[in-house]
This record gives C-alpha cells, structure tokens and sequence, in this order.
C-alpha cells in the first residue's frame, strides 16, 4: 500500500518522464488575480499562460497544488463532516500543456498511470465526456478499449449552454472547455449510480480525475472566444485517489488523516475516532495552517474572515468533545508530522501558524460558551426556524459566523432565517461575512490580447520617450480603433516609460503628445500581467491605432514616490530584524506624499521599538548603499536570499533588488540608485487593521522634513502659550498638570460639600408615602458619582426610604435611586429609574436597591418628577 506521499511522489514523476516541468505549487492566495478569493485548482498559477498573456520555459508542467474551496463559488465547508469526501483543504495533482499535446495524449497517458503504474482494475473506472465531444468518446472507445457503455455523455443542465459539470471554468470569467471525468466504482454494495444517472449522488462511483480540454476564454458577459492554442488542465484530489489505491471508502480513512484524527483524539480525550468532530478538526487544521502560511491571518473581511470561520468551525467541534480550553494551535505539530517534508515552508513558518491560531483560540473560547448557551435557548423556543435576529446576535455578541450557526441547527434539524439575518446586519450597516469582494478593475478578452504585444518598459532608465507606437486603445474590455476629442481611455503602447499600479507602488502620470493633440495620463494600470494602460483623457484630432506618440511622465511625482517605495524595502527588513522572522508584508501603498505598509504581528509596537526601527532605517539611509539590481531565475533569486512579496505573482525570471546587506528583495518597482537619496525616514504612525495585522505609516524626503517643520511649529506655539523655551516645555506642561490636578480634587471636595448640605435638606423634606419616606428631587452641578453620594447620605439618614435624584448639564438628565427598608418588597430601584428615563428617551437599570440611568432634559421634566409619587403609590399598594 502506497502512503499518500508516496502516491503525491508517483504522480509528479510519472510526468516528468512524459517531459513535463515539475513546477512548485503556488500560494493559497492568487498573485494579482482578483477574481478569485483563494486558489481553488492547479491551474489558477497557470491561468495567464492558457490566455497567451505570459510565456514559460517549458509547454508541460506537472504539479501538487494546494487548494482551499471555503468561499466564493467553490465552497465546500459545509459539507465537511457530513461526507466522506469534502474537504475545505486539498491538494490537486494535476498535468498542463500549454498548446502542446491535447486530448488524445491526455486521455492515454491518464489511463497508463491509473492501470499501468498503479495497477487500478480496468473493469472499475467508468468516464464522462460532454455530450457533443466525439473526439474524446472515440479515443475512449476505439484506442483506449474504453467499452462504450462505460464511457457516459452528459448534456447541459436544464438546457442552459455550457452549463454542464463536464464543461468546465475556473470562475466566472477566464478559461474554459469540455471535459472528461474518471470515476472509480467501489462495488455493488455501496448505494449510488453511475454519474448522470437519478442516484449518482450516492458514494460508489467516485470521480478521481478530471481531464479539461481549454478551448474557450469566457468574458464577463458570456461570450466565448476560442484559444489561441489548446490546452489541457487536469486535476485529481491526492486524497479521493489515496482512497482508491489504499482500499478505503472514505477520505478520512487514508494514513494522512488518520495520523491527524489520532492527534485531535489524543488532545480532546477522545477515544472514538470514526467521531464527525474529530475529521473536521483533522480537515480544519490543514486549511488554518496553510491559509496563514500563505499570509492570510483571521480578520472580520475577506479572506481573514473565510479563516476565521474555519478556525470556530473547529473550535465547537471540540466544544462538543467536552474541550473547554486551547488545543487546535496543537494540532499543527502533528500536521507537521505529515506534510512538512512536502511543504517545508510549514515547518518554516510554525511559530507564526500556532500562535495565529492560539491568538484565536483565545478571542473566540470567552465567548464560545455563553454563545453556545444562546443558542439551546433559542434553539428550544424554535420549531423549525431560528429566527435571523437570533442569528444576527449570536454573530454580533458571540461572534458566532451565521454558517456556525446553520451548521450546529441543522444538526438540530432546525434552518436559519437568512432573510432575516440579513436584514438585521444591513440594519447595523456591517457586511463582515466577506461577501465577494473580489472583482476585476479592467480586463481584457483572450482575442484581445492576442492581437497585442507585451508592454516593453522603459521606465527603470528614462522618464521620457519618443516614437512611442500605439497599438491598442481600449474602452471596457474591449479594443476600438479610434479616439476622439474629449474622450476619456486606456492606450497601450509597445513601449513605456510610465510604471503601471503594481506591488503597492502607484501607477504613474504625465503627459502623452502627437499631431497637435495632448492626452493626460492620472493613470497607470496593468491589464492582464503584461499591458500598460494609461489611462485618461485626449484633447485634440482624432488619435488612431498606429499613431506615434512622446511621452513624459511626471517627474517630480515619480521622484517622491521611488523614495517612499525604496524605504519601504528598508522598514520590512528593519520589522524583521527588530520584531522577528514572523513578520511578513500584507499589503503596501508606495504613494509620492507617504508611504503604508502592513505587516503580521500580534501586538502593538513599543515606542521603543519603533525609535529602534527609525534608527535602523534612518542609519542605512546614511550608509548611502548603492542599489543592486539583478535579474534572474525565480529559484536563484529565492537561494539567492530574496524575499518574495505576499499576493504578488512571479514568473520564472525576476528582479531582484538588493541595499547592501540589509535588504534583499523581488520587486519590479522603481527605486533609487543609493540608500542616500532617500534624505530622511519618518514614522508618522503605527496601530492594528485586523487581528495579528500592524500597520505603519511613514515619510520621506521632503514630505519627512514638511512633517519635522511642523512638528517644530507646533512645539513652538505650545511654548509660546507656556511662555518657556522648547526644552522648557516638557517640565511646565507637567507642573500645569499637577496643579490642575490639585484644583479638581479641590472642586471634588467642595462639589462632595455641596451636595452633602444639599442632601441633608432634602432628607428633612421628604414625603410619607405609605410609611415610606420619599425624595425625589433636581439637584444641578452633580456628576453621576455625586448623585450616588447624595443617593447614600439620604438612605444613611432615613431607615425606609424611596430616593430619587436627578442633575442636568448640557441638554442631558443623569438620574440615581435608591430603596431599602420595607419599601423594598414592593418597589424596586431600576423599575424606577426605568419610569422616568422612558419619559425623556432615555434608559436605565440596576439592583433593587440602586440603579441609575438617563436621558433628555425636556420643559417637562418638572412635571415629570413631580409624577414619582402617583407611581409610587401605585407600587406601594
């Protein structure tokens, strides 16, 4: 019996003696592809390749990719724990040709591996085509042997074009085509039917590999263009075919799961190990880990919240195992176990996942338990349905993600009012499920970029050029000829000197000229990974497809913001240094007046630490390092000692950037010849954007002298109001606070003097109510400490007593009551403060014998007041 990592080992090289490229797999975050929320198949790092948009070395890969399909439009998280078979994290073996070998090569060389190398019996694998792809069914049938009646066509859903499971699409838009599937049938005795037939949702014939034949790019409306060269994108879940090849049903019984159930059985006591629970941890760990591993930490949007999710996903399941304190960040030792060999950058990166996990761990286990006592409460009063605003509150108090709170219903055969849960977030105007977020800027059709060459840029050694040629103007997605006076549009050009948006470092602007005409460039954009849009307005005849143009980008803007972009590179080695390996970027903005940068760590910055990473910067600026700039291979770069940047996508060659010793990075971005030019680094500010996500913001040049100058000017007016010199100021602001410090405890004596004189005259007023003494009175000039004083001083002078005492400022009543003695029984302090705060909008509340509340000072607050005795009578009697 094959291990799975055996079986992950096979398959890459039963390719790669077929010629193919072994190529890592890519980040669970898609590099500069905001369509997709996160990689959801092996061919999302090749997706620019099957458009034509960027060229490899090689025209066969073959590849393990890491996938998680836990949001967007692949998601299967809640069916993890209820089927044998779903995962929120897998991996997908998979083999590509780009434009090389096609359906016939594809088709045979699955067949060889599944009989050939592993052995599988011929008579148990069945396929699917789409129901028009001859091609495929003959080469099936007439050279694979495939018996027809095991090779099933399947049509369109509900008639509805391209609609089929066996025509593929990565996403809404992109690449696309037919394809066939293998499934693995497991015997007679297990329920379920052949695909296409009324129980093929039974669990006997498994799909295991999915060939897809790219023909098409599909564009946001629809439309299908045909590829410019055919290619093949096959996918196979190293878990469903470790299944297969080590005789088990169920995913969850191969040794990779098995060895993670085993770990979450030991850490949750628990001794059952076919329990629900225990696989949802086992599958959950392996999402968290990765999905931080990649630079996704838990947030309240996006992708950090799809995380989150996952995480309390598996954090009730070990509730209902009886675990009431920390164990998930556990598990990843054992996942370690498993996986480290294949991802050595889980090992490298443990730290950071166990305490990303352990961070919220925490956050969600103070509030797990009375949440889930919500829920048994509100699950007792409901037939059928939880009400959305039940729902919405287990999400707002507890933090309770609505799919939890579907998944623990439904196990109670109960639903969930969606409609109104989302009536009651709109109504609090939150969207933090993450709804889709990830949608295109600009995009261009597969035809189009065909007819377009890549974008040359000029921009790293001149800001000017000429002879510019314009081979592309382009308006939505589409391509037009002409541009007329007054139009706004995006050209390309085959050569550039303007930057295009990009690794958090803005896009250029300028000026672009030709027969007459101007056409002022406020943007710079990328299309498709290798076009520079400049986009804009043109003012002037008529400009066409082929004209020549000159082009200047503004140079002082540009200056401004390389300074930012090169002291970025400084302030991301300067954080690891000080704060740790742990620290990765999270997103950056490179801008000509400042700088942003993102970073991973769990605590606020020190002042200390952040005087440190001034320092630091501040003395490579002096140190005046030239900027080495290297191109090369993507591997030497990393051995060389580059960082790759998070959400940022690389093709085989890069750049690499290097200041000296302390920095070494890819970037594509422009930046300074020395460390020097910089001038100076100044931290304006540093605080949290999302749990275990810092930010910090900074200055350079001459925006970081602006901000000194300032600074000074500031320090100059408040020693002007203190009449003292700067080095004066820090001694005379602390001597106004000590003294201002001594009058308010003063005015607290005198306020507490007042009240006492004020309160024993009310004490010698009060009403007998029913043998109960009752005050009620105003007594302005009081804080809400003073009323509950003077509340005491009375309650101190009379044995059996109602109080109420209310004080005005500023528009607002603040009221206190108090109750003792035989009153008690009968009234109760915060029924009575409730009473009045009502009729004045406001609220309050508290124990029997002392609540206090508030609300608005209205004309009819006298008659009010004067209304607590009727109510008290009431009471009483």
């Amino acid at each position: 019996m094959k291990t799975s990592a055996e079986i992950r080992q096979s398959f890459l090289d039963f390719f790669k003696s077929k010629g193919h490229e072994i190529v890592p797999s890519s980040s669970l975050v898609p590099g500069n592809d905001p369509t997709l929320l996160f990689t959801n198949a092996g061919m999302v790092q090749f997706k620019d390749v099957f458009l034509g948009s960027e060229k490899r070395s090689y025209t066969r890969a073959v590849s393990s990719q890491r996938c998680v399909r836990a949001g967007g439009k692949h998601n299967d998280l809640d069916q993890v724990g209820y089927t044998a078979r779903h995962h929120t994290f897998f991996e997908m073996l998979g083999n590509f040709s780009f434009g090389d070998y096609f359906k016939r090569d594809a088709i045979t060389y699955a067949w060889e591996l599944l009989t050939g190398v592993w052995g599988l019996p011929k008579d148990r694998l069945l396929v699917t085509i789409y129901h028009t792809d001859d091609e495929a069914f003959d080469i099936w049938h007439r050279e694979v042997g495939l018996p027809a009646d095991r090779i099933i066509r399947i049509g369109d859903n509900k008639g509805a074009p391209y609609a089929s499971d066996n025509f593929w699409q990565m996403a809404d838009t992109g690449p696309c085509g037919p394809c066939t599937e293998i499934f693995y049938d497991h015997g007679a005795h297990i329920p379920g039917g052949p695909p296409g037939s009324p129980d093929e949702d039974g669990d006997r014939f498994i799909e295991i590999w999915n060939n897809v034949f790219m023909q098409f790019d599909r564009a946001a409306d629809g439309t299908l263009t045909p590829l410019p060269a055919p290619c093949v994108d096959t996918g196979m879940g190293l878990e469903r075919v470790s299944a297969v090849l080590q005789h088990v049903h169920s995913n969850y019984e191969i040794d990779l799961f098995q060895h993670l159930i085993r770990a979450a059985g030991a850490l949750t006591n628990t001794s059952d190990l076919e329990n629900k629970s225990l696989r949802v941890i086992a599958d959950h760990i392996r999402a968290c880990s990765f999905l931080v591993v990649d630079g996704v930490l838990p947030s309240n949007e996006g992708r950090g919240y799809v995380l989150r999710r996952i995480i309390r996903r598996a954090l009730r399941h070990g509730y209902i195992l009886g675990v009431r304190g920390a164990f998930f960040h556990k598990m990843v030792a054992a996942l370690i176990a498993v996986m480290g060999d294949a991802y050595p950058e889980l090992v490298a990166k443990r730290e950071l996942v166990e305490r990303a996990l352990a961070t919220e761990e925490e956050r969600f286990g103070e509030t797990l338990g009375k949440g889930m006592k919500l829920f048994e409460e509100v699950a007792a009063k409901s037939t059928a349905t939880i009400p959305g605003a039940d729902a919405f509150r287990l999400y707002d108090t507890y933090g309770f993600p609505v799919d939890l709170t579907a998944d623990i219903a439904r196990e109670r055969g109960l639903t969930v009012d969606m409609d109104g849960y989302d009536r009651a977030m709109r109504k609090q105007q939150e969207d933090a499920r993450g709804a889709s977020q990830f949608e295109t800027k600009a995009m261009l059709s597969a035809e189009a970029i065909q007819q377009l060459p890549a974008t040359a840029f000029l921009g790293y050694d001149s800001l000017v050029a000429d002879d510019l040629k314009l081979v592309g103007i382009v308006r939505g997605s589409r391509l037009v000829d002409e541009l007329g006076d007054g139009e706004e549009a995006g050209l390309i050009f085959d050569r550039t000197p303007f930057y295009a948006e990009s690794g958090g470092q803005v896009g250029d602007t300028g000026v672009l000229r030709a027969n007459g005409g101007t056409f002022t460039v406020r943007d710079t954009i990328k299309l498709a990974g290798a076009f520079h849009s400049h986009v804009g307005r043109w003012n002037g005849p008529t400009l066409r497809v082929g004209a020549t143009m000159q082009g200047a980008v503004d140079a002082a803007r540009r200056q401004a913001t390389v300074l930012n972009h090169s002291a970025t590179h400084l302030l991301h080695a300067a954080l690891r240094k000080v704060l740790g390996e742990h620290v990765t970027q999270k997103g950056s903005l490179v801008a000509p007046d400042r700088l942003r940068f993102d970073f991973s760590h769990f605590q606020p910055m020190t002042a200390d630490e952040l005087r440190t990473i001034e320092d630091m910067v501040n003395a490579e600026v002096r140190r005046n390092a030239a900027a080495d700039v290297r191109n090369m291979a993507y591997k030497d770069a990393i051995d060389f000692g580059a960082m790759a940047l998070f959400g940022e996508k690389y093709g085989e060659h890069v750049r690499v950037l290097k200041f000296g010793e302390f920095s070494t990075e890819l970037c594509g971005g422009t930046h300074v010849s020395r460390t020097g030019d910089i001038g100076l680094f100044k931290i304006l500010s540093e605080g949290g954007v999302a749990a275990g996500i810092r930010r910090i913001e900074a200055t350079t040049g001459a925006g970081a002298l602006a901000f000194v100058r300032d600074e000074e000017q500031r320090l100059g007016e408040v020693a002007g109001l203190l009449s003292a010199s700067g080095g004066e100021v820090t001694d005379k602001l602390r001597q106004l606070f000590d003294k201002y410090k001594k009058l308010e405890r003063e005015l607290e004596s005198y306020k507490a003097k007042a009240a006492g004189a004020a309160t024993a005259e009310l004490a010698g007023t009060a009403d007998d109510v029913g043998g109960v003494k009752l005050v009620a009175a105003r007594i302005d000039g009081l804080d809400a400490k003073g009323l509950r004083e003077g509340v005491d001083q009375i309650k101190a002078k009379l044995a059996d007593c109602i109080v109420l005492l209310a004080s005005g400022a500023e528009g607002k009543i603040a009221l206190v009551a108090g109750v003792q003695g035989a009153a008690q029984g009968k009234v109760k302090a915060g029924d009575l403060v409730g009473y009045i705060a009502r009729q004045i909008g406001g609220k309050g509340g508290g124990r029997p014998d002392m609540a206090q509340g508030g609300g608005e000072d209205t004309p009819e607050f006298p008659r009010i007041l004067a209304g607590v005795r009727g109510w008290v009578e009431q009471q009483l009697h």
